[in-house]
């Protein structure tokens, strides 16, 4: 009996612990919930105190007020954070003026959510070479659904008006006009600005937002390492002079893609400095194409290596991809694949001109030339409205190692129906070719000019 008694007692004791345990546990699981709550809240309270509404810094958003001081005090608040986003709401327009958002002093990592809409001052006034300039960042982030409008109507209209013969490529690539006469009346200054450029900064990119009708180069990326450019719209009329759509120099790293280009000068143009440059998924046009160069002017030296430009679409430009290069300079471009390009009324669309000289120059022969090696066409196809292959290469630094494979070019209905042109080119045809390339030089070229390249790389 008391064997039964103490059992009964014993088995008491452990529901009475059961029920104590779990009721702690009970307790511990809502505590844990309710601070994991609290966690989340305090992230979210974190992350809205580090957007940064340029509403809340005084811009109007009228398109009339100037808000320049209002980005300039966002942009000074998120600096002091690491990842904080500057915000430009849709739904208004900015009046911007030319405006540096440093990274100096900048923690890493900002974002500027552009999905309003920001213009460029019409008025002359304290312009200089860039409207809005990132520089010296260390991951930024421009994304949104938002429209840079450069306004560059009133900066063309000048410039056409003093020089009436921009239709050749040569005014377009460089030529001058009366600028001292077009200021003396008042019109807008000499230098022209480029629209949006990063300068010194690494990890960059710019994905989703529209640039239009900039003064000048729409983007440029200048000494900047690690670039992704992707989603975005760029877009001027083909006869606004000088209007590059993305303009790249001294950067390494850099992909394009997914990416729409028209404008007036070449849709992608990429200068000394460049290595790693990845472009795929364009489409280009109007335009002047997508270019490498021009390189080596006034006896510099550049140097430009492994660069493929890949699965796009060009059509209605004067070029389709092209390496422009002045004589009398040094240096080389090397390791260069264009691949899978589909081409439509496009006047030239392979080219090589090692002879480049845009109409403001006296251009005399010189010796030395930027050295072309290395340079592959494959799948090349569509029609052209001119020269379908054009190789105009250095009698002192000739070109080599030039591939051609699957080329399809057909003359359009208004053609001149013109035949391959090769000078200077040293080459292999892959596959047979439409037209036939006969042009092209076998082997390489002699000793003689490989020891003369100008300095190599």
């Amino acid at each position: 009996m008391k064997n039964i008694k103490f059992l009964v007692y014993l088995i008491f004791l452990v529901w009475l612990l059961s029920n104590h345990l779990s009721c702690i546990s009970a307790k511990s699981h809502k505590h844990r919930k309710l601070q994991k709550a609290i966690s989340f809240s305090q992230e979210r309270a974190a992350i809205s105190s580090n957007s940064l509404n340029v509403l809340n810094y005084g811009a109007k958003g009228d398109g009339i007020a100037d808000d320049t001081n209002a980005f300039e005090a966002a942009w000074a608040e998120a600096c002091k954070v690491s990842g904080s986003v500057v915000t430009v709401p849709s739904g208004s327009v900015f009046l911007v003026k030319p405006i540096s958002f440093s990274g100096a002093n900048c923690q890493p990592n900002l974002v500027f959510q552009l999905d309003g809409k920001i213009i460029a001052p019409k008025s002359s006034g304290a312009w200089g070479l860039q409207w809005l300039d990132f520089t010296k960042l260390q991951g930024i982030t421009i994304r949104g659904n938002g429209i840079i409008d450069g306004q560059g109507s009133v900066w063309w209209n000048d410039y056409l008006d003093t020089n009436p013969t921009y239709e050749s490529e040569a005014e377009a690539d460089g030529g001058s006009p009366d600028w001292e006469n077009a200021e003396a009346k008042g019109q807008m200054p000499s230098t022209k600005p480029t629209a949006l450029r990063f300068y010194g900064s690494t990890d960059v990119t710019v994905t989703g937002i529209t640039i239009q009708n900039s003064p000048q180069t729409h983007l440029k990326f200048d000494d900047c390492n690690g670039v992704q450019v992707f989603g975005i719209s760029i877009s001027s009329p083909g006869n606004s002079p000088n209007t590059d759509g993305i303009h790249l120099q001294n950067s390494k790293d850099v992909v394009i893609h997914t990416t729409s280009l028209a404008c007036g000068d070449d849709c992608i143009s990429i200068q000394t400095g460049c290595s790693g440059i990845y472009v795929h998924n364009v489409n280009c046009g109007p335009g002047h194409g997508i270019s490498i160069g021009g390189l080596g002017k006034d006896g510099t030296r550049a140097c430009v290596s492994n660069v493929t430009v890949r699965d796009s679409t060009i059509q209605n430009t004067l070029n389709g991809v092209r390496i422009k290069t002045w004589q009398g300079g040094s240096g080389s471009v090397q390791g260069v694949m264009f691949s899978n390009i589909q081409v439509s009324e496009v006047e030239n669309p392979i080219v090589i001109d090692q002879y480049y000289c845009d109409g403001s120059h006296h251009c005399p022969n010189k010796t030395s030339a930027v050295a072309i090696s290395g340079v592959s066409y494959q799948s090349i196809k569509g029609t052209y409205t001119s020269n379908p292959v054009r190789f105009a290469c250095s009698d002192s630094t000739p070109c080599s190692g030039i591939t051609l494979s699957t080329i399809d070019l057909n003359p359009s209905s208004q053609a001149k129906n013109d035949n391959p042109f090769c000078w200077e080119a040293f080459g292999e045809l892959q596959t047979a070719t439409t037209p036939t390339i006969s042009c092209l030089r076998t082997g390489g070229p002699s000793r003689k000019h490989i020891n003369n390249n100008g300095g190599s790389c």
